[in-house]
């Protein structure tokens, strides 16, 4: 690897306005902001600009201000940091503010998409308004995680839906596993064959067994993490490492 590739050697960004036919990237006012006031980059100054879509680009600061920063691409290649697996995380929303926490983490470890339910043990069952705003704070602390991690993409963060409207939109070609505390099978057991796999995590308290039993009528695989009781936030984490592990991609 050019030592003026590195991937942690310069600030981060993303970008939709890349045009590749004249070697230009525009950034966003906020990142401009960011580029000129915080960073205090200069004329030649490098950054890594991502497309979203896992390829990056080598830049040099041309100009900008407050408004706006172009950069000048130098070179490209594609992104190194995305898993060959594609995981959604499906999770039962927790209380206060442990959803924000799920969300850079999955973020770090690979997952493409977050999508948050309702199940009959959520404490918390916030109104759309408040869904909405949630999904929005979440989205941004997937963007803000992508860029410190050195992702290709941002992960998705989908609309709230309920327990059974989750499981059912699970397509055949996904490995679905549901994450339960009274047993299943361990990860390093289950084929994971299959390139995209989702994984259901419950909120405080788990899952009901009818909710299980549920998941398991559709077709999805029993799974836990050992004997040990892992709390809401820590059990997405630790099967998203587990499964990272085991599919060779950490």
């Amino acid at each position: 690897m050019s030592e003026e590739f590195e991937r942690w050697r310069y600030p981060r960004f993303f970008s939709d306005n890349i045009n590749t036919d004249n070697n230009t990237i525009l950034t966003n006012e906020e990142d401009a902001k960011h580029i000129t006031s915080v960073l205090r980059m200069k004329k030649g100054d490098k950054a890594i600009i991502c497309d979203k879509n896992c390829i990056d680009y080598l830049c040099e600061l041309e100009t900008g201000d407050k408004s706006y920063a172009e950069f000048k691409i130098i070179k490209s290649r594609k992104n190194a940091a995305e898993p060959d697996v594609e995981i959604t995380l499906y999770q039962a929303v927790p209380k206060n503010d442990k959803m924000d926490f799920i969300a850079q983490k999955a973020t770090e470890l690979g997952a493409v998409r977050i999508v948050p339910f309702i199940s009959k043990r959520c404490v918390s069952k916030p109104d759309c308004k408040s869904a909405e705003k949630k999904v929005q704070r979440l989205q941004r602390i997937c963007y803000e995680a992508s860029k410190q991690c050195g992702r290709g993409i941002i992960p998705e963060v989908m609309p709230f839906t309920d327990f059974k409207s989750a499981v059912n939109n699970i397509s055949e070609d996904t490995t679905a596993l549901i994450f339960y505390e009274c047993g299943g099978e361990k990860i390093k057991n289950i084929d994971l064959s299959k390139k995209k796999i989702a994984i259901f995590v419950g909120s405080e308290g788990g899952f009901e067994k009818d909710e299980v039993d549920f998941a398991l009528s559709k077709g999805f695989t029993s799974a836990y993490l050992g004997e040990r009781i892992l709390r809401c936030e820590t059990a997405p984490i630790a099967a998203l490492a587990v499964l990272m592990n085991v599919t060779e991609n950490l």
